[in-house]
């Protein structure tokens, strides 16, 4: 057992008719693996293939086909248990989850109930107002996808497509520690930003590799406080399940509905019927699916096909020792080795691309400088056109030159926007591009000198302004860098103008 600090958040107070009534929520998240081959079979996991032509005999069961566990699968969980500061279970086993759906060929799920293969682990959470919370992880567990039914290629049937069948998924279930719809969101975004860093899952909610079953409840304020810590959750209110939901926004939009959904009923005298339910985005509204089942309705039993699952502490020992520098290290060290705000270390290594990008372009430079050309001129330009960091077109050696040019004073911040410029459409090296194209930075006091006498000589009326208000200063130093194409520097004109006016 896992001895977790848990600091209990400030809960979301929902107003009802007749009084406040605070959210419970926990989750249940499904993550794919990362992995080329499926959780029993040598099939590809790749996505977007012609419907069924990823299917191994053993995903479509076939008469007498035989599950064989895949060990990187297993190295997978491991390695996002670690990752998640969890328990690794030395001995775990695999159930059969019993349920009929058109697109489980077996008729059960090859799933991990009683004897997970990861066990208690915990997840600091940021939020936005800059508080942190422990959310606890109860369990992790492998288990086999279904499939896809398809029920819009055609007005009287519906098709099936088994390419998930057999895909490896680690269901992380947390305990009923999240108390309102931002700090699911959050919740998941940490998940996700993890095991993104740890390669155990790329986290793409569009094509499904990462979703959610998100269980809702509300009760009086100050019951989650008075239960937190015991199995004890029936004095938390009756709770119902939003099935397979990947989007942080939708997951939102349902838990407030929801919550509101059962507050109404509550307060009108009902009952919470303890029930699966479907989010509608386009209506924003939660709708039933069907009552919700307990362990003992699939009738779970060992699998008779797989032996117990044991692996050595030496071999998880060896992959702790290979992990990854986690999210919450990494911004650490940057705001202690590149003196960054806690803010501006959050954006880049929100993912794990962006941190390598930041890493490579700030090596042995100015760690502020960096930062801030890679978080303002890069990250915006590439969202205002829609890219993410693997698709930009400079490098983080093209960025650490701009920087380097600027830092030795050969360019002004400027000259810098229009060089990033170049760089952005045309590429090229930055240092040869201030060469060729005559770019750097006029640093001879002599040119400046002469520069700011010729605009003082040419506005007699403008200087006396000056000399009764001194802040029209800047007028002259806006005059010389435009006589000298921005090319000058910015300091060195302010102090001669200001020295050629006597201020």
């Amino acid at each position: 057992m896992l001895d977790l600090t848990y600091e209990a958040p400030k809960p979301k107070i929902i107003a009802g008719a007749k009084h406040d009534w605070e959210l419970v929520i926990g989750m249940e998240v499904h993550a794919q693996v990362s992995s080329n081959a499926k959780l029993f079979s040598g099939a590809s996991t790749a996505f977007g293939a012609e419907p069924n032509s990823n299917v191994a005999f053993v995903d479509s069961a076939m008469p007498g086909m035989l599950p064989v566990i895949n060990e990187y699968c297993v190295e997978q969980a491991v390695r996002t248990g670690l990752g998640l500061k969890a328990d690794i279970n030395l001995v775990s086993a695999f159930d059969r989850k019993n349920y009929f759906y058109p697109d489980l060929p077996q008729g059960y799920q090859i799933s991990q109930l009683y004897h997970p293969i990861v066990g208690e682990g915990e997840v600091l959470v940021e939020l936005g107002d800059g508080t942190a919370r422990m959310v606890r992880i109860e369990r992790i567990h492998m288990e086999q996808d279904a499939g896809k039914s398809i029920h819009d290629m055609d007005p009287h049937m519906s098709f099936v497509d088994l390419n998930r069948t057999g895909v490896c998924l680690m269901e992380i279930v947390s305990r009923p520690d999240i108390r309102g719809p931002e700090e699911a969101a959050a919740y998941i975004a940490k998940l996700r930003q993890i095991m993104r860093y740890l390669g155990t899952c790329d986290g793409n909610m569009q094509n499904g590799n990462l979703r959610a079953d998100v269980n809702v409840s509300v009760c009086l304020p100050g019951q989650y406080e008075k239960y937190q810590d015991t199995q004890d959750f029936s004095h938390l209110g009756t709770r119902c399940e939003i099935k397979n939901m990947n989007s942080m926004r939708f997951i939102q939009q349902a838990i407030d509905y929801e919550a509101k959904r059962q507050i109404a009923i509550l307060e009108a005298g009902g009952e919470i019927d303890q029930e699966t339910r479907l989010y509608d985005p386009d209506k924003g509204e939660t709708r039933s699916m069907r009552s919700k089942e307990e362990a003992h309705d699939y009738r779970y039993f060992p699998d008779p096909d797989l032996m117990p699952l044991e692996i050595e502490q030496a071999w998880v020992d060896d992959i702790a020792a290979k992990l990854p520098e986690l999210p919450d290290d990494k911004k650490a060290r940057f705001v202690r080795d590149f003196e960054l705000s806690d803010y501006d270390a959050s954006v880049l290594t929100a993912e794990v691309e962006s941190a390598a990008f930041f890493e490579k372009a700030a090596e042995g430079r100015d760690g502020k400088l960096a930062a801030n050309w890679v978080i303002n001129e890069l990250f915006g330009r590439l969202k205002k056109e829609d890219h993410d960091i693997t698709e930009s077109p400079v490098s983080p050696e093209q960025l650490g030159g701009i920087v380097d040019l600027i830092t030795k004073g050969d360019i002004s911040g400027k000259i810098a926007k229009d060089l990033f410029e170049i760089v952005y459409t045309e590429g090229g090296d930055p240092a040869e591009i201030v060469e060729k194209r005559e770019m750097k930075q006029v640093t001879d006091t002599g040119a400046i000198e002469s520069a700011v006498d010729e605009v003082i000589a040419a506005n007699p009326a403008q200087v006396e302004k000056a000399k009764q208000n001194p802040k029209l200063a800047g007028w002259f130093v806006g005059q010389v860098m435009k006589a000298t194409g921005g090319k000058a520097n910015p300091k060195s004109v302010n102090e001669i103008v200001q020295a050629k006016l006597g201020l």
